[in-house]
C-alpha cells in the first residue's frame, strides 16, 4: 500500500477517534442575549441552554448542591489603549435536592459567595429538576450596571459568562472532576452594548448590584 494512502488512512483514523472522544460532550450555548437601558441602569436578558450529565444529577440526588455562576463585565472602548472594564455584575445560583420533600430548592444570590455564606436574595422550590434548571437558564432583565456608569455616546462591550462552579464542590469531588466533560458547563460570549430603551419596570425578582459594590451583612446563610 502506498505511503500516501497510509497517511490518509491514518489521518482518517485520528479524526474519527477525536470525534468519538468528544461525542457526548454536553454543549452549553447562549441562545438569546439582549440589553436594555432605563434611567436606573442597564439590564441584560439571556437564555443559556445546557443539559446536566447523569453524573451531576446523581450527585445532586445524593445531597450535593451545585452552584452556577453568571458574570457580566462592561468595558468602555478606548482608541488609545485597551478597553477599560467599568463594572462587573455577578449572580450565583445554588441548586439542591431536598430528600424529605422530594423537591428542588433554588437560592439566587446577587453577587459572589463570600465567607459569610450564601446571602439569598431570592428562593424558590420546584417539583422537578427540569423546572429548576429552566429557571437557572433564563435571565430576565438582570441589572448589570447603574445608568451613570455607562456613558450614552461611548462604545461599550459586554462579556457574559456562565458556568458550573466546581470550586464550590466538596474537596474530594474537586480532585476527581477537574477537566471531565461530564462536569463541564461553561460558556462565554462578547457583544457590543446596544441597549434598547426600556418601557416598563424590570420583572426580574432578583435586584442585582455590581460585584464591586460594598458587601452587605448576610441576610440568610444557606448551609
Amino acid at each position: 500500500m502506498p505511503d500516501r494512502v497510509l497517511r490518509r488512512l491514518l489521518v482518517f483514523v485520528v479524526c474519527t477517534w477525536m470525534a468519538l472522544a468528544n461525542f457526548g460532550a454536553l454543549a452549553t450555548e447562549v441562545t438569546q442575549l439582549r440589553m436594555e437601558r432605563s434611567d436606573e441602569g442597564v439590564y441584560l436578558s439571556a437564555t443559556v441552554t445546557f443539559d446536566l450529565s447523569p453524573v451531576v444529577e446523581d450527585a445532586l440526588l445524593k445531597g450535593i448542591p451545585m452552584f452556577f455562576v453568571a458574570e457580566a463585565d462592561i468595558y468602555r472602548g478606548r482608541w488609545y489603549w485597551y478597553d477599560k472594564r467599568i463594572t462587573t455584575a455577578t449572580r450565583t445560583m445554588r441548586l439542591a435536592f431536598q430528600p424529605l420533600t422530594r423537591r428542588w430548592r433554588l437560592n439566587v444570590l446577587s453577587g459572589a459567595i463570600s465567607v459569610s455564606g450564601l446571602r439569598a436574595s431570592f428562593s424558590q422550590n420546584y417539583d422537578n429538576l427540569d423546572d429548576a434548571i429552566a429557571s437557572i437558564q433564563r435571565f430576565s432583565r438582570w441589572r448589570i450596571a447603574d445608568a451613570a456608569e455607562v456613558e450614552p455616546d461611548t462604545r461599550h462591550n459586554v462579556d457574559f459568562r456562565f458556568r458550573l462552579d466546581l470550586s464550590q464542590l466538596p474537596r474530594p469531588f474537586q480532585i476527581g472532576v477537574a477537566g471531565q466533560k461530564d462536569w463541564t458547563v461553561s460558556v462565554e460570549t462578547n457583544r457590543e452594548l446596544r441597549a434598547e430603551p426600556i418601557r416598563d419596570m424590570p420583572k426580574d425578582p432578583v435586584k442585582d448590584v455590581p460585584a464591586e459594590a460594598p458587601k452587605e451583612a448576610a441576610k440568610e446563610a444557606v448551609k
